[in-house]
């Protein structure tokens, strides 16, 4: 039976290359906090307990993760990594399992490999310690590691304090580390500051281990899974590389993407089989899309639900609340809002619905809009089945359109109508001949005699 695995977060530093008031692990990769993305792949992996180390803008931080049952432990000072893991010790007093310590900083760690991270310390070797490596095109200043053949950890070094030959090493250590609880805190305990930052290092467990003739080892995983984000250009490249992950993944799944490159899906964005998504369609969170639907250019959804068959756009705006219902069509310039469409009802132009229902084969004619707010609260309005609103129509919520109803074009409405009425709320229109020619000859002898 494999051993309870906890996750130790590290999130205490300023992230400073972010220039930004909002904490690091904060920033959004797909609508959601790299923090919490990276809390969801341990809560996949099976991790009990997850402490989040917080320091800077530890408000912030804890306020993101008090839905998610997450405990916190403050490091007032950021003394390095080592010190940042030791006080997440009394968060998991009594927790015997492996500890799984990574950064809130690297969101794409996945629930496989923290699972196969964990799983190294009970092969039959039973390693102390068992470090996530990997290869990057471009080391730099990573602290790298060498180990034999078999994964086992000889030296691991901070990049400022290795030599020459240590970094021409290509395998590097990307700070994720699993350690039974009850060899951690001793080890940590014992780590010292006697390096050229002056810092704490988490890795110098490693060569503790090693003095008291313990076994560490190397797993690898791809560059790709533990990318750390310290600035904007390293936040968009991390988006960039989420949204080609998630397109080709929509692909697979039976989704037909005109121009994969203009797409951009939210992080629980939902597609199903046989959609067509034209170029240039941005989803916001809460989008779920049905089977054989059709998103045409230029469009924006957010917490939005299309059903079958379905088709909106171009140009079409879909707000949180919002419900197309089977074979529903919404077309270009339309805006929606907490509203329903029933089976294949149309809003084909120009038109903003908000805080409605629309019947079952009803029709809204171009540059309808539902007037659901009058500067202090929203009103519903309710339009039946098979009903039709002519163009340039202004409902006046609360209102109700009856079952069949005919709203002529250009009409007011402010009183509900009846079914299969014809509601006429305009002004009578008044035609007199010979007007138009009588004011231009006038306007022309004014403006010869000036």
């Amino acid at each position: 039976m494999s051993a309870p695995i906890a996750a130790v977060i590290l999130a205490a530093g300023k992230g400073t290359r972010m220039k930004s008031d909002l904490h690091k692990v904060l920033h959004p990769i797909a609508g959601r906090a790299m923090l919490l993305h990276l809390i969801d792949s341990l809560d996949d992996a099976g991790a009990t307990e997850r402490v989040v180390v917080v320091g800077s803008l530890r408000e912030q931080v804890e306020a993101a993760v008090a839905p998610h049952g997450v405990k916190i432990a403050v490091q007032e000072e950021q003394l390095g990594t080592a010190h940042a893991a030791l006080q997440a010790r009394a968060a998991l007093v009594g927790f015997d399992g492996v500890v799984v310590i990574c950064f809130g900083d690297a969101p794409f760690l996945s629930a496989e490999t923290v699972r196969r991270l964990a799983a190294r310390l009970d092969d039959v070797d039973h390693p102390a310690i068992a470090v996530l490596g990997f290869r990057p095109a471009d080391p730099a200043a990573y602290g790298r590691i060498m180990a034999d053949s078999d994964g086992r950890i000889l030296v691991m070094v901070e990049y400022k304090d290795a030599t020459p030959v240590q970094r021409a090493e290509r395998l590097c250590n990307s700070g994720v580390t699993a350690v039974r609880a009850r060899d951690l805190w001793p080890l940590l305990e014992r780590v010292g500051n006697d390096n050229a930052a002056g810092e704490y290092y988490l890795p110098d467990i490693v060569t503790l281990a090693t003095r008291d003739g313990l076994r560490s080892v190397v797993i690898e995983a791809p560059e790709a899974e533990v990318m750390g984000i310290n600035s904007r250009a390293e936040l968009a490249d991390a988006e960039l590389a989420w949204q080609r992950a998630r397109r080709t993944a929509a692909m697979a799944d039976g989704a037909s993407l005109i121009a994969p490159e203009t797409v951009w899906f939210a992080f629980d964005t939902r597609v199903g089989r046989d959609v067509t998504i034209e170029p240039n369609v941005v989803f916001g969170p809460g989008v779920t899309i049905a089977d054989r639907v059709t998103i045409h250019a230029f469009c924006h959804l957010e917490g939005a639900t299309v059903m079958p068959g379905a088709s909106v756009g171009p140009y079409a705006r879909l707000r949180p609340g919002t419900v197309l219902e089977q074979g529903a069509k919404v077309g270009n310039f339309v805006e929606i809002k907490k509203a329903v469409l029933g089976p294949g009802a149309k809003a084909n132009h120009l038109t903003y619905l908000g805080d409605a229902t629309v019947g079952s084969g009803a029709n809204v004619g171009a540059g309808t809009i539902t007037c659901n707010y009058d500067g202090f609260g929203k009103y519903k309005t309710e339009i039946g089945h098979g009903a039709f609103i002519g163009s340039n129509s202004a409902l006046v919520a609360p209102v109700k359109i009856g079952d069949g109803a005919i709203v002529a074009a250009g009409s007011v409405v402010t009183r509900d109508v009846e079914a299969n009425a014809l509601a006429l709320a305009r002004g009578t229109q008044e035609v007199k001949p010979g007007w138009a020619m009588r004011f231009r000859e006038r306007m022309k002898a004014r403006k010869a005699a000036k």
